[in-house]
């Protein structure tokens, strides 16, 4: 990931974001500057609830940071994922208060909910749905990074002493992790290690780059999560290629990243623009269970998939055919040096997606 790499040896880095361990809260406390419950987020939209502080509907005396950057004269616009308007409120009926082009946003592209199919996504331009285009090779986020780039362009060129303001909230690497199969085929025996080595490899990076202290210690995983050695060979042949598809949609995403970035740089913005690059937000995702999913659809279902069941996909994990996501232990190895996992607050907290730029 050379984007982050070099935002961050040319920046600063912070360890201390905190989190709800949910996306749509810690997106409304990041958003507004507020306290999720403040913004009646207590939890993700579509588990709102009539109780205070959790009706999914944010209130007028929470005003949301685009909005008072264009009141105070930027230009403002949000690509990518949105998740704080409340799942009743995404009609052509409305109300259309929240949605991001009544939040202050001046332009908006991308998709209204938690996640979507990064080869077919549900996405909308302003509160219009867009028809993809028929393109075998379509991907959402090159879509999308075209999409911001383009829209930087023509307000710069329009109005160039006006700042802007873009809020880039990418589908990764939430699930489904779909990506193109050159990009998977990068990391091919790059995690055939295990997710237990991968948490000391982990570790020790982490401990020379300082972002830990140097006296850190390895928090017990989960019982529930098995050991590496302990797994069966199926078991790791498939878990390892779960982990080389997610590698592979975070390895794009931060390239699509640099394609941004490298715009703003050849407009000669890159001097006078702040750049926020969170890698992480609520900690990496066990929703995938202990055996991952080749269609995460069954976890929102209650059926349970075999090793064996989505062994038989092998080949398509990350493709069109898919809604797959990975086994909870590379969650926690994700999540290093913390015992848990995103939805889980324990003692010690993790961090998953999205960018900020002004």
């Amino acid at each position: 990931m050379p984007t982050v790499d070099r935002l961050a040896n040319a920046g600063l880095r912070y360890n201390q974001f905190h989190t709800t361990a949910l996306c749509s809260p810690t997106r409304m406390a990041l958003l507004t500057g507020r306290n999720h419950h403040t913004g009646n987020t207590g939890s993700i939209m579509e588990a709102a609830t009539s109780f205070p502080g959790n009706t999914g509907q944010r209130p007028e005396s929470v005003a949301p940071l685009a909005m008072m950057l264009r009141y105070n004269g930027y230009s403002t616009a949000h690509f990518g994922k949105n998740h704080e308007t409340a799942a009743w409120e995404v009609s052509p009926s409305g109300p259309t208060d929240r949605w991001p082009t009544r939040s202050g946003f001046d332009k908006f592209y991308g998709f209204m909910g938690g996640e979507t199919n990064q080869w077919a996504p549900a996405i909308y331009d302003g509160m219009t749905k867009v028809e993809l285009p028929k393109d075998p090779n379509y991907h959402f986020m090159t879509d999308m990074t075209n999409q911001a780039i383009n829209w930087m362009r023509y307000v710069k060129s329009r109005t160039p002493d006006k700042p802007f303001f873009i809020y880039f909230a990418p589908g990764a690497t939430h699930a489904p992790h779909h990506v193109p199969k050159e990009s998977v085929a990068k990391f091919k025996g790059k995690f055939d290690q295990g997710w237990d080595k991968l948490r000391e490899e982990t570790l020790a990076r982490q401990k020379r780059l300082g972002v830990v202290p140097a006296d850190t210690k390895l928090a017990d995983k989960p019982d529930a999560i098995k050991d590496w050695d302990k797994l069966t060979a199926d078991e790791k042949k498939l878990f390892a290629r779960q982990m080389e598809v997610y590698a592979g949609f975070g390895e794009c995403t931060d390239t699509e990243i640099g394609r941004l970035v490298k715009a703003i740089e050849d407009m000669g913005q890159l001097d006078d623009t702040l750049i926020f690059y969170i890698v992480g937000d609520n900690g990496a995702s066990a929703e995938g269970g202990m055996n991952g999913m080749f269609n995460e659809m069954t976890y929102f279902n209650g059926v349970n998939e075999t090793v064996q069941d989505v062994l038989k996909h092998y080949d398509e994990f990350g493709g069109p055919k898919t809604y797959n996501h990975y086994a909870a232990g590379w969650a926690v190895a994700g999540d290093t040096p913390f015992t848990w996992t995103k939805q889980v607050a324990s003692n010690y907290g993790g961090t998953r997606n999205g960018m900020v730029i002004h």
